[in-house]
């Protein structure tokens, strides 16, 4: 453990289990980067994702944002063009940005594709899936409705999924946040893994919960106390 992360722990009860409030005034302490950490929230969930159907996989749209500048590129033509470029999408085209990607270039953070050109989004699976960036109609980044879509992304809409051992890592915001903005971020969050439960998952759903910073020590949260609506 280093220097900083002793000091930074030195006054917290790292076996304790806090109230989310507690838990995020806790981490916005024991941040000590000189940079402007992001905020995640860590969950243990009892499902098992080697089953289709238990695959939690989400969007949740956070009320203060992520803090980040995401870049978001949509493959549209004619009119979603432009109403994709009025909506605040960084790049529009199709064929153009398709033969771009598969230059090389990824200089974006998130893509959105109107349902008619995913024939020609295609050929990029290779490259946008392993990167996570091939659009999704699960995740409403394949529509007709392309302004909706950024707008959101824009204002801070994440994607979430399990990973093999049935963890969920999801930001949500900045160490500069206040205390205020970010718990109601986290209690999106938290109500949106919450309704993305599985009809097939039995037993404990949320197992174990925590939040930490980009470089501070990990506070566990109290599960018990969640206000899940």
């Amino acid at each position: 453990m280093s220097k900083k992360m002793e000091k930074a722990v030195a006054d917290l009860d790292l076996t304790q289990d806090y109230a989310i409030d507690d838990a995020v005034s806790l981490v916005k302490k024991s941040a000590f980067a000189k940079f402007d950490e992001s905020v995640d929230i860590t969950f243990n969930l009892g499902v098992d994702p080697r089953k289709s159907d238990q695959i939690v996989r989400g969007t949740v749209v956070l009320p203060h944002g992520t803090g980040k500048t995401v870049r978001v590129l949509v493959f549209a033509k004619g009119e979603k063009e432009k109403e994709a470029a009025d909506a605040g999408a960084d790049y529009v085209g199709a064929e153009d940005l398709v033969e771009k990607i598969q230059g090389g270039w990824l200089d974006f953070d998130k893509a959105v594709a109107t349902p008619e050109l995913m024939g020609l989004v295609g050929k990029l699976g290779k490259v946008l899936g392993p990167r996570g960036l091939m659009p999704n109609p699960k995740l409403g980044t394949v529509t007709f409705d392309v302004g909706k879509a950024v707008k959101e992304i824009k204002a801070g809409k994440v994607e979430y999924r399990t990973d093999k051992a049935g963890i969920v890592h999801i930001p949500f915001g900045k160490v500069s946040f206040d205390s205020e903005k970010l718990v109601e971020n986290v209690n999106a969050v938290i109500r949106s893994i919450s309704r993305a439960k599985p009809a097939t998952s039995k037993g404990k759903y949320i197992k174990k919960i925590s939040v930490s910073s980009t470089m501070g020590p990990g506070i566990k949260v109290d599960v018990t106390k969640l206000k899940i609506a």
